[in-house]
């Protein structure tokens, strides 16, 4: 599933000829992906001019003129493509929706599983969305640190690994990224999640470490990524590198794999503790 320097990757691509272009046709193949499309989704964009292209966790949030906001979400396969009009590309298989822009371009939403959503939100309705209210801050955001983080660990029983993947801690971090991150702090993703606070919620290092990880294995995940490519780079530290030497300096260890919350973990059992 497309993780939030993915999606972030996206919207870089899309917001370019999206932004400042109205909506001159829209045309929807299906009646639904994940869940209905909203009513009358067509016309409710036909004419509307895109204000800005952003990004909430793993949703693109598209502002329109007319003060409602289109919320995406990519699902488990789904992507974006960009074509200019009139070049011969717009019917490819699992093509369910495609935006015409007024500055020629004509961006196509595919998703073979369709496990994807779009969404129209009223004025002022966005913080308040089902799929938004709950998120916690931004791991890009000046809000994200170790105060934050811990705070957010205070008390929970369950593992670090899984803490970091409930998006009410950090918004948007996924399965892959959460276990890069842990492997830069040298924590262990078995640990119990409230080791990085105090009983109070104060940090301790390792939430500082924490944090720093989590901003530095997005932010480098985002920097390489290519626009020829539509996800990721596999060069990581310890995802999917199962039996592997670890590539932490001096480190002799071997990565291992294992099963937490139905996903599969990578790390260090020698320097991640």
């Amino acid at each position: 599933m497309p993780e939030l320097p993915e999606v972030e990757s996206v919207r870089r691509r899309i917001a370019p000829v999206m932004e400042d272009a109205r909506f001159t046709d829209v045309i929807v193949r299906r009646r639904n992906l994940r869940a209905p499309f909203p009513k009358r989704f067509r016309e409710r964009l036909i004419g509307r001019t895109v204000l800005e292209v952003t990004r909430r966790a793993k949703y693109l949030v598209v502002l329109l003129s007319s003060d409602e906001t289109l919320l995406m979400h990519l699902g488990m396969s789904g992507s974006f493509r960009v074509d200019q009009e009139g070049d011969g590309t717009l019917s490819v298989a699992h093509d369910h929706v495609v935006f015409q822009m007024s500055s020629g371009a004509v961006v196509t939403f595919n998703d073979p599983r369709r496990f994807g959503f779009m969404d129209l939100v009223g004025a002022g309705g966005l913080s308040a969305h089902p799929v938004l209210s709950a998120l916690g801050p931004e791991p890009l955001s000046a809000e994200f640190d170790g105060f934050a983080l811990a705070r957010a660990c205070k008390g929970k029983r369950t593992s670090l690994k899984l803490a970091l993947l409930d998006q009410r801690v950090v918004a948007g971090l996924g399965n892959i990224y959460a276990s890069e991150a842990l492997h830069i702090a040298g924590l262990s993703p078995l640990r119990r999640a409230s080791t990085i606070a105090t009983r109070s919620g104060l940090p301790h290092p390792s939430a500082h470490r924490l944090a720093a990880a989590i901003t530095a294995v997005l932010t480098e995940a985002i920097e390489r990524q290519s626009p020829t490519r539509q996800y990721r780079s596999a060069r990581f530290r310890v995802y999917d590198r199962e039996s592997e030497r670890c590539r932490r300096g001096r480190c002799e260890g071997s990565i291992r794999r294992r099963t937490q919350g139905g996903r599969s973990t990578f790390f260090c059992p020698r320097c991640q503790r």
